[in-house]
């Protein structure tokens, strides 16, 4: 399968790796439709496409909403007339421990709540369900060649305080397998699922962060640096090509040796 040509959904696709992925991708020749919940970084990206040539469209949606996602399909159909490539990008972090312990009596203070539990696994999971789930809807009814691109996580193996999250994640990568072993089941032969697990990424929580903690987790990674979105970005335009990946997900993160705190 060809990028040029092909028509290419992306998820969180307002910043960070998402628009590194929806800017290739159009650099490259495909038609991508950005989606994302803000407005405002909607529109800066496909203005920025518009302005290299690139042919994009917008649509604000949440992705943990069965309704909007199919919105979201059904405009990028009528905009573009096929879907070929989704990428499920969207993701959001919140960070606590399970339990928290009073320092004075040694009994629990505070305990992880719903309001950090359930939107990581809405938006991260459910949402990358739906994404993917609606997304092969189109390519098998449409009959196109399609590539189904879950993003999942190098703290999917697990991160002391992002039970949630590593939780969401471990699912996440698990998806392309199982995803996988239905289309063999069903006989649908044209749409693969690839996932992208990226380590620590130059997103700005990670460059904007305290510059000496950041270090520290850089000491952990062998090519000393942070993983560039558009690295990923391109990783994943190699998948579209190369049809031999499938049913994995795979890691990129520039060799990340000690990822849970594990003394060396």
């Amino acid at each position: 399968m060809n990028i040029q040509g092909s028509v290419a959904l992306i998820t969180g696709a307002g910043k960070g790796i998402g628009e590194a992925i929806a800017k290739l991708f159009a650099q490259q020749g495909a038609k991508v439709a950005v989606i994302d919940m803000v407005q405002q970084d909607i529109d800066r990206v496909v203005a920025d496409v518009k302005a290299a040539g690139g042919e994009a469209i917008g649509i604000q949606a949440n992705v943990t909403s069965e309704a909007e996602t199919a919105r979201f399909i059904q405009g990028t159909l009528e905009a573009f007339g096929q879907l070929n490539i989704a990428v499920a990008c969207a993701g959001i972090i919140r960070d606590g421990t399970m339990l928290s312990l009073d320092k004075d009596t040694g009994k629990v203070s505070k305990k992880l709540g719903l309001d950090k539990w359930q939107p990581v696994i809405d938006i991260d999971l459910t949402g990358t369900f739906l994404t993917l789930r609606d997304a092969a809807e189109a390519m098998v009814n449409g009959g196109w060649e399609g590539l189904l691109v879950p993003i999942s996580s190098v703290n999917k193996v697990g991160q002391i305080g992002q039970l949630n999250y590593a939780s969401a994640k471990a699912a996440v990568a698990m998806m392309p397998k199982m995803i996988v072993g239905e289309f063999l089941m069903r006989g649908i032969r044209h749409v693969r699922c690839v996932g992208i697990a990226p380590g620590y990424t130059a997103t700005p929580m990670l460059t904007g962060m305290n510059q000496a903690a950041l270090h520290a987790i850089l000491e952990d990674v062998h090519i000393d640096r942070l993983i560039e979105p558009n690295e990923i970005a391109e990783l994943i335009a190699h998948c579209v090509s190369n049809e031999a990946l499938n049913a994995t997900t795979i890691e990129i993160t520039g060799g990340l040796c000690y990822p849970h705190g594990i003394a060396k």
